[in-house]
């Protein structure tokens, strides 16, 4: 046991661990930052952030030793845990700012659709490397969305928007990287539009539609929801070249930022440690993207393949979406920067995938 765990932690990315953990590192430098400005020190999310890392921790290593083929296998079980997880949120969870989404355990809140992310990779990697795409693309198409629109219902009557475009995201990148042609790609774009226009006048909330009203217009709510939009333009603004220092910034310390630790940490960053902070985030997602398609020569199978291309989009569309809503490009839909912003589900959900990905890597290296 001792010899196989060595050969595992040889094979081990570490340079893609390394891109992860530096990212956590910056989320934890900024969480306590924005600690530092609430009247003192209070340092329970700080606290809380690094239970969630730990435990995050434990689990990628756990699933990096765990033959992820048993995920394919048992991927139909997996996903209907998903389903159940997120139908028993709707009749037992708890609400917070509006959205029945959580479930609360011993002070803990458990967010299910950030693991419904994680289903979401194992159910269509298996089904499109499953599938003979070029034999009737139409059916294996209907039959793939049909799974994705299933938790992405669930996921709007909650209601949490943000969380179900990122499903539909993910699916429509790996139906381009599966090779489907490009004429249901556009079929799909026109429904949606389609049903864009119908949920504007029948299903979005009114705060909601201000978020959109706001991200044509800034100026359209300035403030209300204009105004979260305005200060974290403000704060990146105002961080210049190399920021105002850890602890100094004055849209955060003096909180004028809201959820400067959770949807807007990026403007926090980018205030107090100014481009070159930046700059630092985004090579490390950058670092992180390119040892998982590195990865991919070695992989050889399809399911790993689909898996690991679904979480290079996954997480690729959180960081676009989130630096996005802070520089006022995107409207706001809270969705929080990976491995950096505050959140103990998405932290550890995201943890489990890069184990994940660590599973197949080690795999592809000692068959």
């Amino acid at each position: 046991m001792p010899n196989k765990i060595f050969l595992y932690l040889k094979n081990f990315d570490w340079l893609l661990f390394a891109a992860v953990m530096l990212l956590i590192c910056f989320g934890m430098v900024e969480i306590y930052s924005v600690s530092l400005g609430r009247g003192g020190i209070d340092l329970v999310n700080f606290q809380k952030q690094l239970f969630f890392i730990l435990a995050g921790l434990g689990f990628m290593f756990f699933f990096a030793f765990f033959d992820y083929r048993n995920l394919r296998n048992f991927s139909n079980y997996i996903y209907l845990l998903g389903v159940l997880a997120l139908l028993g949120v709707l009749f037992f969870g708890v609400t917070i700012r509006g959205t029945r989404g959580w479930f609360n355990f011993f002070g803990f809140g458990l967010q299910p659709v950030e693991f419904i992310k994680f289903v979401l990779l194992i159910f269509l990697a298996r089904y499109f490397s499953g599938a003979a795409l070029n034999i009737s693309p139409l059916r294996h198409l209907l039959i793939s969305g049909g799974g994705v629109f299933v938790l992405f219902a669930l996921v709007l009557l909650q209601p949490d928007f943000g969380s179900g475009l990122i499903l539909i995201a993910v699916w429509l990148s790996l139906i381009v990287i599966a090779g489907f042609n490009k004429k249901y790609l556009a079929a799909i774009l026109l429904a949606a539009a389609l049903v864009g226009v119908a949920g504007w006048f029948f299903y979005l909330k009114p705060y909601q539609k201000q978020r959109i009203l706001t991200f044509a217009n800034p100026s359209f709510d300035p403030m209300n929801q204009g105004y979260n939009v305005a200060q974290a333009i403000i704060a990146i603004g105002a961080g210049g070249l190399f920021g105002r220092g850890i602890g100094f910034g004055s849209q955060s310390q003096l909180k004028f930022l809201p959820e400067s630790q959770n949807d807007f940490i990026f403007a926090v960053i980018s205030e107090e440690l100014g481009f070159f902070g930046v700059f630092l985030v985004i090579m490390f997602f950058a670092l992180f993207f390119f040892r998982c398609l590195k990865s991919l020569k070695k992989i050889n199978n399809d399911f790993g393949i689909f898996f690991i291309l679904g979480a290079v989009s996954l997480i690729f569309v959180e960081m676009f979406v989130n630096i996005g809503m802070n520089i006022g490009i995107l409207p706001v839909v809270g969705i929080s920067l990976p491995f950096v912003s505050y959140g103990g589900s998405a932290m550890i959900a995201n943890m489990i995938m890069v184990g994940v990905i660590e599973s197949m890597i080690i795999r592809s290296k000692i068959r």
